[in-house]
């Protein structure tokens, strides 16, 4: 069977030899909550993912999606990091895209304006006719993606998880890595310093894939 977040938040209370009243007493929930997380009935937020992660001493990354390992390794460089692998260079053709306004790499927020151009980048390797370029806002994708960054967004690819996505959650807008599970997405940002947010499927508009990153126009 699938491991799931609360297989993975019992795992890290019992590995840390506490009891379930002991944990939510520490990340200030009543006992019942938690139970209700590690069953699997409901899915704690991000925030309270990130403090039972520092309080059990896991990655939360690893606590929120599976992925990675499941404590910190020193040896890691804290500013390693990848995207998802694009699609294969196939039918190769060059393209020129419009750049559309602006996407959040921080705080949802509404900021991406579909109906307004700010300008236009020549990028190769374009299968989707519908395929718009955005310039980023913000850093929670940092250092991977920055501000001022350009990103390809494929309307038409498949999102699947582990890719980087743009994603309206009740008409707001986000840049982040994407994480399916069930009846949740979970919006997973790169940069350490940002909070992961898990909302659920039947309140996104869409997910859009992103296909490349820009670094210079």
């Amino acid at each position: 069977m699938k491991e799931t977040i609360g297989d993975r938040l019992r795992s890290a209370r019992e590995r840390k030899e506490m009891d379930q009243a002991t944990l939510a007493a520490k990340i200030g929930v009543v006992t019942r909550t938690l139970q209700r997380w590690e069953r699997g009935d409901q899915v704690p937020d991000g925030v309270a993912i990130t403090t039972i992660a520092r309080v059990t001493n896991v990655q939360p990354t690893w606590l929120l999606t599976g992925d990675g390992e499941m404590y910190p390794s020193p040896a890691r460089p804290a500013n390693m990091y990848e995207l998802s692998p694009s699609h294969r260079r196939r039918n190769m053709r060059r393209a020129e895209l419009p750049v559309i306004s602006s996407v959040p790499a921080g705080k949802v927020a509404t900021m991406f304006h579909p109906d307004y151009v700010d300008d236009y980048v020549t990028v190769d390797d374009v299968k989707d006719s519908g395929a718009f370029a955005l310039k980023v806002k913000g850093n929670s994708m940092a250092p991977r993606i920055e501000d001022g960054d350009i990103v390809v967004v494929s309307p038409q690819a498949e999102a699947r998880s582990g890719d980087i996505c743009v994603i309206r959650v009740n008409d707001e807008d986000t840049l982040k890595k994407v994480k399916l599970e069930g009846n949740y997405i979970h919006l997973i940002p790169l940069n350490p310093e940002f909070d992961p947010v898990t909302v659920r499927k039947r309140d996104v508009n869409f997910i859009w894939k992103v296909v490349k990153l820009i670094k210079e126009l």
